[in-house]
Parts: C-alpha cells; structure tokens; sequence
C-alpha cells in the first residue's frame, strides 16, 4: 500500500489557508519526495484560493505551473526523488471522499495524453477551526483507483 505524509509544517500552512478560505473550496497540486519505495512526503502545495465556490473547484493549469517550476528548480530537477505527486482540493461542506466528478477528472489524468503513470488526490476539510481532516486516493494507469495510508 502506498503512504503519502503531511509533515506538520506543511499542515499547517494548509490548516491556514484552509481557514483563509472558508466555504469556498480551494486547491491545487501536491509536489512530493520519494521517502521510501511506496512512501511519499509531501514537500510543497499550490493554492488556487480565488476560483473555488461552496461546492465546486477546477484547477487552472497554468496556476500552478509556476509553482511546479519553481519547486523543480529548489529540487535540482531531481525527478527520481522529487516530483509532482498529485492533486488536492478542500470539501468544505462534504465528506472527504471524491465526487463522481473527482473520480472522472482524475482518470483522465492518468489515463489521457499527459503521460503520467499515477496521481494521489488528497481531500482535506477543516473541522472545528483547527483540525485537518484529509484522505488520499490514487489513481494509477490501468488500475482501478485505491484509498492510500495518510499519515498527518
């Protein structure tokens, strides 16, 4: 089984945006290291805060390009050890489980023209102004899609 870490610092800062943004929901992408085979630690995160409403968020690509550049460039282009991980999104009002929607949107991503083997899309919420709550998915290529260990 695949585990994905959120290092306090990082949950933190997305503890923080989270309250920024309160029922709209937000999200963005998830750049992570390879800690150990099938062990993840997420490293950095994008933040779209300005185009999710009380019940819908959709990436913009270009958003967060810059932020994957920027994170390559940190990293030294390290590709085996650093890479992007996948995406994240807040559920506000609703559980952190994927919609139909979330599903769709990320098989196409591993199954479409972008080459990429497998993404994680890690749901989180904020409960009673300081709890994260979270869960993560994985979708890979030619698989069906799998709940992963979140250690947080």
């Amino acid at each position: 089984m695949v585990t994905i870490s959120l290092p306090s610092n990082q949950r933190a800062r997305l503890r923080k945006c989270l309250r920024r943004a309160g029922r709209r929901e937000i999200g963005g992408i998830l750049m992570g290291e390879q800690v150990a085979p099938d062990h993840f630690r997420i490293v950095d995160f994008s933040v779209d805060d300005k185009t999710g409403t009380a019940a819908h968020f959709v990436r913009s690509p270009e958003h967060h390009a810059e932020a994957l550049a920027s994170f390559f460039q940190k990293t030294g282009s390290d590709f085996k050890r650093f890479n992007y991980l996948g995406e994240w999104h807040s559920h506000p009002s609703f559980p952190v489980r994927p919609s139909q929607e979330d599903i769709m949107s990320m098989q196409s991503l591993v199954h479409g023209e972008r080459d990429i083997d497998f993404s994680a899309l890690m749901i989180v919420r904020l409960r009673c102004f300081f709890r994260v709550e979270a869960a993560a998915y994985m979708f890979v290529r030619h698989a069906a899609p799998g709940e992963v260990a979140l250690t947080i």
